[in-house]
């Protein structure tokens, strides 16, 4: 488990591997429903998140999520997973949930106002606008910039994460700044750090108080999953490890 001390006054928890029912690759807090885990596993896994906060199972909001920008703000709980890559609620007691296994989950709060977010930005979702519409939606319920802290959980670090020139060439063509994230391999391989390049985005859009986990998926085998080290090991299928934020009345 992992704790921000930007989000102390606030429910959370930026959930490793360990501590599940998940066997093999999936070991052992799996909570992806989505892989090809025993269904069985994943669920009990999810019901020790709900467990954790002492709440129903019913209270935890997952989301279907496909590297797109979608925000979508929860009234009520429900037991399907919303269609979407951002998760708002003012709403006490859901429990907002992302899932992931290199991409980087971002947790919200605004004590003032007593909103929340969680968001999961993979490189696509954090270039095209994911965190602009989980802030619009944070401020559609009330919240100002100011108030608002975040925290980046774990995710692919910069050392861990090659890319190619054709990658290089889409953040560079949404702005020249964007040149400051990469550090040139040869002619065609680059590193690229993801959590710079959120970090970034947020003080660019007004939010000054973020926190970095700075745990690397890809390096630290025995605490997170991740999918690109599983691509290198060649295995078939990865784990997700979970995110959760709550405001617990």
């Amino acid at each position: 488990m992992f704790f921000s001390n930007n989000l102390s006054d606030i429910d959370h928890c930026f959930f490793s591997k360990l501590g599940g029912n998940s066997k093999k690759i999936y070991s052992s807090l799996n909570c992806g429903i989505g892989s090809s885990d025993n269904k069985t596993h994943v669920k009990e896994n999810l019901s020790y998140i709900s467990r954790y906060y002492e709440l129903s199972s019913k209270n935890l909001i997952t989301m279907y999520q496909t590297h797109s920008t979608k925000c979508k703000v929860i009234k009520n709980n429900t037991m399907q997973p919303i269609k979407a890559d951002s998760l708002v609620t003012n709403q006490a007691n859901l429990i907002l949930c992302v899932l992931s296994a290199d991409c980087a989950p971002i947790l919200f709060y605004d004590p003032k106002k007593r909103v929340i977010g969680a968001c999961h930005a993979g490189w696509k979702g954090a270039l095209n606008g994911v965190i602009e519409n989980t802030l619009k939606s944070m401020k559609n319920c009330g919240s100002k910039l100011q108030s608002i802290r975040c925290a980046i959980g774990p995710c692919i670090d910069f050392t861990s994460y090659e890319v190619r020139k054709d990658f290089y060439k889409a953040f560079l063509q949404k702005s020249p700044r964007n040149k400051q994230f990469f550090e040139i391999v040869d002619k065609d391989k680059y590193l690229f750090s993801l959590s710079d390049f959120i970090t970034s985005s947020l003080l660019r859009l007004g939010i000054n108080n973020v926190e970095n986990i700075n745990i690397d998926t890809v390096s630290n085998e025995s605490l997170c999953f991740s999918y690109r080290r599983s691509f290198i090991k060649k295995e078939n299928d990865y784990g997700r490890m979970i995110s959760t934020i709550v405001i617990k009345e």
